[in-house]
């Protein structure tokens, strides 16, 4: 495993110098999670952070009812749980492998002693203000779109503008992305069938040939 060429591909890291980056990877470690394992729970003591190298993490949090509201599915090359070098002991979120994925864990105490780099730390500092922005877009997609809006919006997100997607996430993770609950994204998916927007059978979905174009020209 080339964990430099890793680094250097991530969006989150690839602006930090080269040295900077091959002190980064020198305190990396590799790691394997199956389908459905926990890497962390919310209020868990934060020891680490993570760099999704291949596989899908879930970041959620549970409502006091037990409710799942998931904050954002984590895509290859993304950084997470970053929280806990600055603002946070604990972890804010849970975070769960939706498939086998590999990630690459950087222990809290040596980042705490490369982020005494100046250099190092002010290229970390930008990194957390692109993330901060796109927490705040995430409460104005759940407040602001209807559910429909919602669905199509996450299929862009995760799998780019194309009129036949293979989906590798069950329909209930898909639920909890967009803020619904599984019967309700099921009636949704019917109702889609119905009026002959989409056709998804097993794992392949299927929109009409002119869909992005007729119903989504604004995106």
């Amino acid at each position: 495993m080339d964990i430099l060429k890793l680094l250097k591909f991530s969006n989150f890291f690839k602006d930090l110098s080269k040295e900077s980056i091959t002190k980064l990877a020198a305190i990396c470690i590799p790691k394997s999670y199956k389908k459905k394992e926990t890497l962390f729970h919310e209020g868990q003591r934060g020891h680490a952070i993570f760099l999704l190298i291949n596989g899908g993490i879930q970041l959620f949090k549970t409502a006091p009812e037990g409710k799942e509201i998931v904050v954002k599915t984590i895509k290859p090359g993304e950084v997470f749980a970053e929280v806990i070098l600055f603002e946070e002991n604990d972890y804010p979120v849970s975070a769960r492998a939706l498939f086998e994925s590999k990630v690459l864990l950087l222990p809290k105490q040596q980042m705490h002693c490369l982020l005494m780099d100046e250099g190092f730390r002010n290229d970390f500092i930008k990194m957390l203000m692109r993330k901060q922005r796109y927490l705040t877009d995430r409460i104005l997609y759940l407040s602001a779109y209807e559910l429909e809006d919602r669905f199509f919006r996450f299929l862009l997100d995760q799998f780019g503008k194309k009129h036949e997607y293979k989906i590798n996430i069950s329909k209930k993770d898909i639920a909890l992305n967009i803020g619904t609950i599984p019967e309700t994204f099921s009636r949704l998916i019917a109702r889609l069938e119905r009026e002959g927007k989409i056709k998804w059978k097993h794992k392949i979905l299927n929109l009409k040939s002119n869909f992005w174009d007729e119903f989504y020209v604004d995106i």
